[in-house]
């Protein structure tokens, strides 16, 4: 569990982070070095890995990480797929990270939700549905093993 006071916005109580895979923790399918930050993060938080597979590397990430893997069914509906997902774990406890048009329903209803502008850019819908945007999938996680960084950024 992660716990953060942002003064002037609300407790954050987490206990769920669920990422995107494809322009959010790879790029063209190959995973970012992310291990170590996923790794701690594992420690503190039950992290999955959601993704609709458009390279066929999902099973292959999710074990190299340790993580849960969530295929969404393909032929459009992911963006609901992934709000569902994010409401069957209780939204109040989910921190979500995404970078797509089809991550903007679960970083809308996530209790925290960050959008990665990385190589692979992102939709101007998921930075208008987040509570924060950061530059890499590596300062996304970092936001989270540092949660006075959020604190500073979102409080009121």
């Amino acid at each position: 569990m992660i716990e953060i006071d942002v003064p002037g916005w609300r407790r954050l109580q987490l206990a769920n982070l669920v990422l995107d895979l494809n322009g959010t923790l790879a790029v063209d399918g190959h995973l970012l070095p992310v291990h170590a930050s996923v790794g701690e993060l594992r420690q503190r938080l039950n992290v999955c890995l959601l993704s609709a597979d458009t390279h066929g590397t999902l099973d292959e990430v999710a074990a190299a990480l340790g993580v849960r893997a969530v295929r969404l069914e393909p032929g459009g509906g992911e963006a609901e797929q992934k709000a569902e997902f994010v409401r069957g774990l209780g939204p109040e406890s989910v921190a979500a990270v995404g970078n797509g048009a089809n991550d903007v329903a679960m970083l809308e209803i996530a209790a925290l939700s960050v959008t990665v502008l990385g190589e692979e850019g992102c939709a101007v819908q998921a930075i208008l549905a987040s509570d924060v945007l950061v530059g890499s999938a590596d300062e996304a996680l970092d936001l989270l093993l540092h949660p006075r960084r959020l604190a500073a950024t979102l409080r009121r």
